[in-house]
């Protein structure tokens, strides 16, 4: 079976506990195989209660044209887990962070296959940034993102109850979303 890929970089990889075991291998092998890595999740809000959701290129072999975290992608092989949140920023929507806008709020299991033989086995090393440009000045990289929108934490909530049957999100991820809405909610009562 053939996997395509936009590009096919070499990642660590990790065991069943996100150990990384000092061995890399191609993203097309890993998914392949279904070998352990990490991947870098970036969450972004604004203070007036909104979070950025970024659409899936229509070109993904995963989850194409689903809406799913503002930023996100694997991590490459020797990088750090805070340089490969910051890089994929930058290349997915042209935002420019620096590592104090970054708040790392976890690692989260994603243990799933697909029915194109896609077996992805990943640590979602999460984090969450407050987005102070206008989305306008965003710009999407059309191998990753078909589009970016921003909506409000009730629209979140009601995208999410009806995830199951509304194609909206990817589904399966319902209970990492509401995790994540929670920790942002929480981040903003504390910034005011």
């Amino acid at each position: 079976m053939k996997f395509s890929y936009t590009m096919d970089e070499y990642i660590d990889v990790a065991d069943a506990s996100g150990k990384l075991l000092g061995i890399s291998e191609l993203k097309s092998v890993i998914h392949q195989k279904g070998l352990y890595h990490h991947t870098a999740h970036i969450w972004l809000y604004t203070k007036k209660g909104e979070i950025l959701l970024s659409q899936r290129s229509a070109l993904k072999s995963i989850c194409p044209l689903m809406w799913d975290v503002s930023v996100a992608g694997h991590i490459d092989a020797g990088e750090s887990v805070i340089n490969a949140a910051i890089r994929e920023c930058q290349e997915e929507i042209s935002l420019t962070l620096s590592e104090s806008d970054l708040i790392k709020i976890g690692v989260f299991e994603c243990f799933q296959s697909y029915e194109s033989g896609i077996i992805d086995n990943e640590f979602h090393n999460t984090f969450i940034a407050e987005l102070k440009i206008p989305l306008s000045e965003l710009s999407p990289q059309i191998e990753e993102v078909e589009a970016l929108k921003l909506v409000s934490f009730d629209e979140f909530e009601n995208l999410l109850k009806l995830s199951a049957t509304n194609g909206h999100f990817v589904a399966s991820n319902t209970p990492y979303y509401k995790k994540i809405l929670k920790v942002i909610k929480t981040q903003i009562q504390n910034q005011s």
